[in-house]
């Protein structure tokens, strides 16, 4: 089994890719494809067949994944020294 330096609960920020900059608590970790979704980071629609939940079918938005070497712990990032740069 793999260790990884983030899990489920913890508050996140992206630090890479096309989402950087948001920042959101791990929902879940999929340790298959190294990936994790972060609430409300990397929204996708999805189509869902009726059903009782969706008696006329829907457009359902829920979170896509993030590769893990794009997240960093958000009270580390607060930390570090290129935020502590940034902001004065």
């Amino acid at each position: 089994m793999q260790k990884f330096h983030v899990k489920r609960g913890d508050d996140v920020v992206v630090i890479a890719g096309s989402h950087k900059g948001k920042s959101g608590k791990i929902l879940e970790i999929l340790p298959s494809k190294q990936r994790a979704r972060v609430e409300g980071v990397a929204m996708i629609k999805r189509h869902v067949k009726k059903s009782q939940e969706n008696p006329n079918g829907a457009i359902v938005e829920r979170e896509g994944s993030v590769h893990l070497s794009n997240l960093m712990l958000k009270a580390t990032f607060d930390s570090s020294k290129k935020r502590a740069a940034k902001s004065a």
